[in-house]
């Protein structure tokens, strides 16, 4: 069952926001939109209380003509915080595939002590040396005539191929996006520090504990790319699963959720990522 909650931030904007699920295990995720049948809705079919939040600039959200610079993701994880206000939760576990994970890494640079643990779907983040303009941006200014393919084919599966087309259609059935919208170029996360070398920086300063799922066919958020996140990252497990892409999460859902769950299961019991070492 869902329930739909409007937001006001100080500077103005309403932000839309879908509940599902009800009780004290509580994930905040925010992202442009989500597909009604994905991870986060599974989860909160598991036992989880979600919220789904539209970051500002997308319907049903407020729209914004401002252009926020490198600061757009900054201004994402701090709506998180005001929605979280709202709701009276106090901490939370955070979960975003794609940009929505890039907004986790920004809250939990800055506002780490609201995130009890950090669900990191597809998360890269990109390395600065590529350049900061995001692929969206990319295909509205035509610098790309087209995305790179985000999942390899399925074979001997014909359940996840039906799922995969019926995701499709739902997309292709989507109504065409405002212009505001069209024009929003929140480029890529952490981009305001300039440089691999302080991202990695920044990266290794975060203490939340952080499952990492991806997928070994993902053009955009690479395996060398979560590699090396995981790598900087203090508390991280990295999961990669082979034949999957870019949109895993609305691809294995249900193996997602198990990853999901047992983990953020044991950073409750004892704030690891990891089950207890006993001797």
């Amino acid at each position: 069952m869902k329930s739909e909650h409007k937001i006001r931030t100080a500077d103005g904007i309403t932000l839309h926001c879908d509940e599902y699920g009800t009780g004290d295990r509580v994930i905040l995720s925010a992202q442009a939109g989500f597909y009604p049948e994905g991870l986060q809705q599974n989860l909160a079919e598991q036992g989880y209380h979600v919220f789904c939040i539209t970051l500002r600039g997308f319907a049903p959200s407020s729209y914004v003509t401002a252009d926020y610079g490198t600061g757009w993701y900054d201004r994402f994880a701090d709506d998180v915080i005001c929605a979280a206000d709202a709701l009276g939760l106090d901490r939370f576990f955070y979960l975003g595939a794609s940009h929505g994970a890039g907004v986790g890494w920004h809250l939990a640079l800055r506002h780490p002590e609201r995130v009890t643990a950090f669900v990191a779907v597809v998360p890269g983040p990109h390395s600065l040396a590529e350049g900061a303009m995001s692929y969206r941006q990319m295909l509205m200014q035509g610098v790309i005539s087209a995305p790179p393919p985000f999942d390899p084919p399925i074979e001997q599966d014909e359940a996840r191929a039906a799922r995969r087309r019926k995701r499709e259609a739902w997309l292709k059935n989507l109504p065409e996006a405002d212009p505001r919208e069209k024009s929003i170029d929140y480029g890529r996360p952490l981009m305001n520090l300039g440089s691999e070398e302080k991202l990695q920086e920044a990266l290794r300063s975060i203490r939340t504990p952080v499952l990492i799922l991806g997928g070994a066919e993902d053009p955009i958020s690479t395996p060398a790319l979560m590699t090396r996140t995981a790598q900087c990252l203090p508390h991280c497990k990295l999961v990669i699963y082979s034949n999957c892409g870019h949109n895993i999460d609305t691809d294995l859902v249900e193996e997602l959720t198990g990853e999901t769950d047992r983990f953020l299961k044991q950073a409750v019991v004892n704030g690891k990522w990891y089950e207890e070492v006993r001797i």
